[in-house]
């Protein structure tokens, strides 16, 4: 029996694959279950612009990730903490600072998690930090650190 698999299902697939399995695999376990419907014409259909749908929506947001990418490219980020001689701050500067400082000098609001640092920001100076806001999108945000 061929089926559509609406959830993963380990050793036969992902979702919305369309595979061949034992009839009885498919009556007994993967209907009943919710993990397959039946490959039938309108369904393979719906399936189909399903994954249209899918891919054109994320081209949007790349799209939308690559404007924002640009806008980030241009900004110099200036974030004011307190710190001792020799350039040492008292502290760091963490993806949760840069965040913030981000969205309320730019107004550009961009997710910590997606801030790429190697480990928080403990000089005055200037720093060049990787923001990584799509799969293949990046852009490189300069984070000037002053006392």
């Amino acid at each position: 029996m061929i089926v559509i698999l609406t959830k993963d299902v380990k050793g036969t697939g992902k979702e919305g694959d369309v595979v061949k399995v034992s009839d009885g695999y498919a009556r007994n376990q993967l209907i009943p279950k919710g993990f397959a419907k039946e490959a039938t014409q309108g369904n393979i259909r719906n399936l189909e612009k399903q994954k249209a749908i899918a891919a054109e929506k994320k081209a949007e947001q790349k799209a939308a990730a690559e404007k924002q990418a640009e806008q980030l490219e241009k900004v110099t980020l200036v974030i004011q903490s307190k710190g001792g001689e020799n350039g040492k701050l008292f502290g760091s500067i963490t993806s949760k600072d840069i965040a913030e400082a981000l969205e309320q000098q730019e107004g550009i609001k961009v997710d910590k998690k997606k801030i790429d640092l190697a480990g928080p920001i403990k000089q005055v100076g200037e720093t060049d930090v990787v923001v990584k806001l799509f799969p293949e999108v990046s852009a490189k945000l300069k984070v000037s650190v002053i006392v």
